[in-house]
């Protein structure tokens, strides 16, 4: 059971850092795209119609998946004042309230996505021509991996485990 357990973890360490490279990239992305934007429009004339479209769906992208990536690191919003003043036991019980709400959240964002995906995926993101669906494609990634990282963090309180911080040095930055 603790190999299972540690092959787990080492996989969703591996999923949370490509989620972290995933959402620096669109930053860069969204940051080059922005550039472009003011430069054609006060340089060149021509402001692109695509900039502002393609903006919003890496920021959709860098943050939800950010956001999971802060769930795994446990840098989501929490009771941290209360739980540091409370018993150990108290403080655990009240962290494991806080992962098992974090983990509805995230089932029921993917859920609700995936309802909200397949009622607009006959439309069109205009300039783009991307299904309309498409757009809420990052909700629902991000879903599934704020529940999964939420119930590998259960799981590691449950356990007693120490979490192993996905990309060295993150502890520090906290």
């Amino acid at each position: 059971m603790a190999s299972v357990l540690n092959v787990l973890r080492r996989i969703l360490g591996v999923l949370s850092t490509g989620a972290l490279w995933l959402a620096g990239i669109g930053m860069v992305g969204m940051t080059a795209t922005v550039g472009w934007q003011v430069f054609a429009r006060y340089v060149l004339n021509d402001t692109p119609s695509w900039a502002e479209p393609l903006t919003l769906q890496l920021m959709g992208w860098f943050i939800l998946l950010g956001a999971a990536v802060g769930v795994r690191e446990s840098f989501h919003l929490g009771l941290d004042l209360l739980q540091q003043a409370l018993p150990a036991a108290l403080g655990r019980v009240l962290e494991a309230v806080n992962l098992l709400l974090i983990l509805g959240f995230g089932i029921a964002m993917a859920w609700y996505s995936v309802q909200l995906a397949i009622g607009t995926w006959t439309a069109t993101i205009p300039v783009l021509d991307l299904p309309g669906g498409f757009d809420f494609i990052p909700l629902i990634i991000g879903g599934v991996l704020i529940a999964l990282f939420a119930a590998e963090r259960l799981v590691e309180l449950a356990a007693g485990l120490e979490h192993e911080a996905a990309v060295d040095g993150v502890r520090e930055l906290a």
